[in-house]
């Protein structure tokens, strides 16, 4: 796995990638930490105790662990969304394995800890394998292991209970010297002790060479498929780690105690240093970086500040430590406002948006003879899903054949289909770009809150509130857009920390319950009668039709496949990717906020977790319609067809017994099998 001498220059960058990454980035995290702390001690109106470093260490560590796995990842050039999962899963085996046995301290604390890291290697390894030997996306699989291992995790424990030894909890949040040394620092201070181990071996070099170009990382003999797989099982090594702590600092467990983890995770990763993408950084700045948001919301603590401006803070201090590590040189934001003011400048001119939308994508072809000739591409794309909805059809009339119509269930397959149609149209057009959206669930969730609290029931306030409300899901799409292009963050970090943002405007503006009703017109929309069908049926029949010209037929869509499939070599075509980019982040944030005000219209109110159960729907439904999820290649009625098999998939598993995290891990294994299969060739 070493790297050998025959390329002396791609040894040199390698090595001197990782030098940097050893020592620029502890540097600037060390600092900004000193900053932290000058800041809590400048508001607390007590010193500094002993007390508070204990707290704030016990606070810390388990995100630190958690946080080194994820560096660890991302330093290969990976991604890993189940770190919260993971946690969550080893809090409650835990719990349920071990509880108050009376084994001893010392046998109760190998057990647990043999059981924490086994479970989270194990979760890694599976990953490891996945992304490593079968060559899928990192993003997809992890974040369907990430619901399998939610779903696991309440099936074990449904609500928060149970608990640990108290001895065994004093192992690792206790003092090892009374009023000198917190257990919680000489933990954390293991974890860097086996990071700086790993780091000196050849393993280690190899994870910086194949973060930094594995395509000379093979050249030089890493075996890069063995690095990926090692980085994702010792990263869920490090997850288990945080579930074990975090399990004696609570001392019980909880099914969803790491599910708000994912954010944090990846700005201490950011903060220390580590550069999304892989290839420089290290883990003893992801440790300041971890302490730094600790002290931030200790800080918040202090001053009296409500939790709901939390999630925005973090949101915000995500983006600004990627811009600040990245640089603010050479950003392409001025050039690409001039794109977009030069575009709307030709419109005003004369030359339509339309113009361009609707240009048939390949007009030579209508000479090429044999329908199935011209259109067997899209059908290879296109057919799985119809098959696999067929075939759920079947099962449900089979389940269900005392009481099952077919004219009823397909009424209301399509009106439950319809949310995740629209939605797909905006993940989808992002995802042929190349890029992700993971801001969905609070594009979805805040403009339904605006449209419920502004017109509360009444059908002459939603003339506007409803324009505003999917205005709103347009400017997140455009905020989305422009920090993916202009400012060149990773989607996955600027949509996270968006949808972040979100969630604490949504608290701060809602007060933390939303308030008020739908307007009668939108569940009139869902749920009334025209022509026999509800009016949401016959809006979907015009929206795929439109939806499939847009994306399929467009110019538009030519410019997303193709700067999906290269973004240098698209530019060099003539193709302004930056704008194709902006507008496929505003069309999916105005997808999700219809996709809001239909489910507020159909609920005849907005609540906080409406949007939750879409994120990965939403990722879902396209990748299983047959797009790739690396970008370039999708068809629309793919998407369609993929929106029906997860609503007829909802439909069948609801019938039966099975309790809803249940349904969680069967819809990440189906996400997991539709990426396998749908695979074309694509490299992580």
């Amino acid at each position: 796995m070493a790297i050998t001498s025959s390329d002396p220059r791609a040894v040199t960058r390698a090595t001197t990638r990782w030098h940097l990454g050893g020592e620029r980035g502890p540097k600037v995290a060390l600092l900004v930490v000193v900053v932290a702390i000058a800041a809590l001690v400048a508001v607390n109106p007590q010193p500094i105790g002993y007390f508070d470093i204990s707290t704030i260490s016990a606070s810390a560590a388990t995100l630190a662990l958690a946080a080194i796995g994820e560096t660890i990842v991302i330093l290969a050039g990976g991604l890993d969304l189940s770190a919260g999962a993971v946690v969550s899963l080893v809090s409650v085996v835990l719990v349920t394995q071990l509880g108050t046995a009376d084994l001893g301290v010392v046998p109760y604390t190998l057990a647990a800890t043999a059981i924490a890291l086994g479970v989270g290697a194990a979760i890694g390894a599976v990953n490891g394998f996945l992304v490593g030997y079968m060559r899928l996306q990192s993003i997809v699989v992890t974040l369907a292991s990430m619901f399998v291992c939610q779903g696991a995790a309440l099936l074990i424990l449904r609500y928060p209970g149970g608990e640990v030894s108290y001895d065994f909890a004093l192992v690792f949040v206790g003092d090892v010297i009374p009023e000198v040394l917190p257990a919680p620092v000489v933990v954390v201070a293991v974890a860097l002790l086996v990071w700086l181990f790993i780091r000196s071996t050849r393993l280690g070099l190899s994870l910086y060479a194949t973060g930094s170009d594995p395509g000379a990382a093979t050249y030089n003999r890493v075996n890069v498929p063995f690095t990926r797989f090692l980085s994702f099982t010792l990263g869920g090594t490090f997850f288990g780690a945080a579930g074990l702590f975090i399990t004696a600092n609570t001392g019980s467990g909880d099914p969803l105690i790491g599910a708000t983890m994912l954010l944090k995770v990846f700005a201490a990763v950011v903060l220390g240093g580590t550069l999304i993408g892989g290839g420089r950084g290290g883990a003893v700045g992801t440790v300041f970086g971890a302490l730094t948001l600790t002290i931030i919301v200790n800080i918040f603590l202090v001053l009296g500040v409500r939790t709901f401006f939390v999630p925005i803070v973090e949101g915000i201090v995500l983006i600004l430590a990627v811009l600040g590590f990245t640089g603010l040189r050479n950003l392409p934001i001025t050039a690409l406002l001039k794109a977009v003011s030069g575009r709307a400048a030709a419109v005003t001119a004369g030359t339509t948006a339309l113009t361009g939308l609707l240009t048939p994508a390949v007009a030579a072809e209508r000479d090429i003879p044999g329908w199935l000739t011209r259109n067997a591409p899209a059908l290879r794309v296109v057919l799985p899903a119809y098959i696999l909805l067929a075939a759920t059809v079947i099962a449900m009339a089979v389940v269900n054949w005392q009481s099952f119509t077919f004219g009823n269930y397909l009424v209301t397959l399509l009106v439950f289909g319809a949310f995740l149609a629209i939605l797909g149209l905006g993940q989808g057009a992002v995802i042929i770009a190349g890029g992700l959206d993971l801001s969905v669930a609070w594009a979805i969730t805040f403009p339904a809150i605006v449209v419920t609290t502004f017109a509360n029931g009444s059908d002459t306030a939603a003339i506007w509130a409803i324009p505003l409300a999917l205005g709103l899901g347009a400017l997140i799409g455009l905020v989305n857009g422009m920090l993916v292009v202009g400012f060149r963050l990773s989607p996955i970090i600027a949509t996270l920390a968006v949808g972040s943002v979100l969630e604490g405007i949504a608290l701060v503006f809602s007060g933390g319950a939303p308030t008020g009703a739908a307007p009668p017109m939108l569940a009139a929309f869902v749920n009334g009668r025209f022509l026999g069908l509800p009016p949401i049926v016959w809006f979907l029949f015009a929206f795929v039709v439109v939806a499939t010209l847009v994306i399929n037929y467009s110019a538009f869509g030519r410019r997303l496949r193709a700067t999906g499939s290269g973004e240098w070599v698209a530019r060099l075509s003539g193709v302004r990717t930056g704008s194709v980019v902006v507008r496929a982040y505003v069309l999916s944030g105005f997808c999700a906020a219809l996709v809001g005000l239909l489910l507020a219209g159909f609920t005849a109110q907005a609540y906080y977790d409406m949007g939750k159960p879409y994120l990965l729907a939403s990722i879902a439904v396209v990748v299983v319609g047959g797009t790739s999820i690396t970008g370039g290649r999708g068809h629309y009625l793919g998407i369609f067809g993929g929106a029906l098999v997860f609503t007829a998939l909802s439909s069948l598993l609801a019938s039966t017994s099975l309790p809803e995290a249940m349904r969680s891990i069967i819809y990440g294994v189906v996400l997991l099998g539709a990426v396998a299969m749908l695979r074309d060739r694509q490299t992580n």
